[in-house]
């Protein structure tokens, strides 16, 4: 008998073996481990088969408003006193909430604040838009390389105030743009409309037969003039304490001749909506209370939403983007969990999405959110340091957050060529939204990088976990 026929017996044999091996463990462990392996086989087509256009992040710009925007609790303090809104119990709570929020003293504030009249108003609003919106955009051109003439899509996302013209129309004035501009106005998506924003320039790029490709202008901010809540519902009244002013701009493009200029290639966008459910739903909402005073409540509801949205994001987007051996390691674990009749461990199980992304920017909408996330997927301090930083040093500054978390890690000159960057926000509805990233080059900070200057502060110094019916922000 030849060796090569020796060989082919013995590996015969020991298949027959690891088959029979297999199918005589209980079905209670069997079960976890076929679906684990179909679960396999399903992502290795769906990576092969999935084979659409590269597109870039040629470069992102974050508004870093003038210093006399800057407002810390006396600042607040002196605004409750003045526009003789609130009594003395509510000034306390919100001082209570401002204490524990993970804010610094160094926030921007909306133009009104400083005003004088303690009036919010529509020019107000368009004030605070146009200061954000006009300087980002402005910065992002020219450091790109790119005129406004060679914008093809324009996407401007912002949830809470919408005029007419459009904020997209503004822009388009302003900067002169192309008369077939595609130009889309994104509203109401909350902190996920800047990761949206992203999927849907993206989407328009791709779906275009334009030769050699184009660029999409992503333009993401908050308005919160409109919005300041001047009643007594608490819910309503957390708004006033953590959000703050911040505008980000992104050119993407598909133009494979700018791969060598781009920072990022989009490797994954994935948005999974859980509107169908009423908590999640009714988490936070524009509303007006009993006197006609209109705000954003944010319900006791809104972590255990996150928590249960991020939950059920995870499992679709994990397949995509974690490798063989964690998806195989965490299917173990999963039966095992069953096979010792733990189903409560077993469901309690998630992926280490740190073998799958080098560097993550979660959602920083306040305290107890990322607190939440990073006991649910077990991230360590270092991890989630760029979302309490970000949190700390500008706010929430809802869907522009994650852009402002990207330039940290620059600041930090962490991101290195081929890393993966996973870009993490949740917003109302309730949605959970996800940009996968991968670094081109080595990323450091571009001159107008907003940390410049302040980022060697950081990080501060830990604070005590957020107990998880406290306020946060979507």
């Amino acid at each position: 008998m030849s060796s090569s026929t020796t060989i082919t017996a013995a590996m015969s044999s020991a298949t027959s073996t690891v088959v029979a091996s297999v199918l005589a463990l209980p079905l209670p462990l069997l079960a976890p481990l076929v679906i684990s392996a179909l679960a396999f086989l399903a992502t290795v087509l769906r990576r092969l088969l999935r084979r659409e256009r590269p597109v870039y992040l040629l470069n992102y710009s974050c508004h870093l408003p003038d210093v006399d925007r800057q407002v810390n609790l006396e600042v607040c303090e002196y605004f409750g006193l003045k526009c003789r809104r609130y009594s003395d119990d509510i000034a306390d709570f919100m001082r209570l909430i401002y204490s524990k929020s993970g804010l610094g003293q160094e926030t921007f504030a909306p133009p009104f604040i400083f005003s004088g009249k303690f009036e919010k108003t529509l020019a107000y609003a368009v004030q605070e838009a146009e200061e954000g919106l006009f300087a980002v955009v402005g910065q992002l051109l020219a450091k790109s390389d790119v005129t406004p003439a060679d914008i093809t899509v324009l996407v401007v996302a912002c949830s809470m105030f919408s005029p007419m013209p459009s904020l997209a129309s503004m822009i388009a004035h302003r900067f002169k743009l192309r008369p077939d501009v595609k130009s889309y106005s994104v509203a109401g998506m909350g902190c996920s409309a800047g990761t949206v924003g992203v999927d849907t320039a993206a989407r328009s790029l791709r779906s275009s037969s334009r030769t050699p490709g184009g660029y999409a202008l992503v333009v993401v901010t908050e308005n919160t003039s409109l919005n300041w809540y001047f009643g007594e519902n608490k819910h309503m009244l957390v708004t006033n304490c953590i959000f703050r002013v911040g505008t980000a701009a992104a050119l993407v493009t598909d133009v494979a001749s700018r791969r060598a200029d781009a920072k990022y290639e989009l490797v994954r966008a994935l948005r999974t909506h859980h509107g169908a459910d009423d908590a999640a739903f009714h988490a936070a909402t524009q509303m007006e209370d009993d006197q006609g005073n209109q705000g954003v409540a944010l319900t006791k509801d809104l972590v255990r939403v996150a928590g249960a949205a991020l939950r059920r994001h995870i499992t679709t987007l994990g397949p995509d983007v974690l490798p063989v051996s964690e998806m195989l390691r965490y299917a173990w674990r999963v039966a095992r969990a069953y096979a010792a009749g733990n189903r409560k461990a077993a469901a309690a199980e998630v992926p280490d999405f740190q073998r799958a992304f080098e560097h993550m920017c979660i959602h920083s909408g306040g305290k107890a959110v990322i607190d939440t996330v990073a006991r649910l997927m077990g991230f360590g301090p270092f991890v989630v340091e760029p979302a309490r930083a970000t949190l700390h040093r500008f706010g929430n500054t809802s869907s522009s957050l994650v852009f402002y978390e990207l330039a940290y890690f620059e600041a930090k000159r962490r991101v290195k060529a081929g890393d993966r960057v996973w870009m993490l926000a949740f917003g109302t509805g309730f949605k959970a939204c996800s940009n996968v990233w991968r670094a081109l080059r080595d990323c450091g900070p571009d001159a107008d990088n907003p940390w410049n200057g302040c980022v060697h502060r950081y990080p501060m110094p830990l604070s005590p976990p957020s107990r998880t019916h406290r306020h946060a922000a979507a």
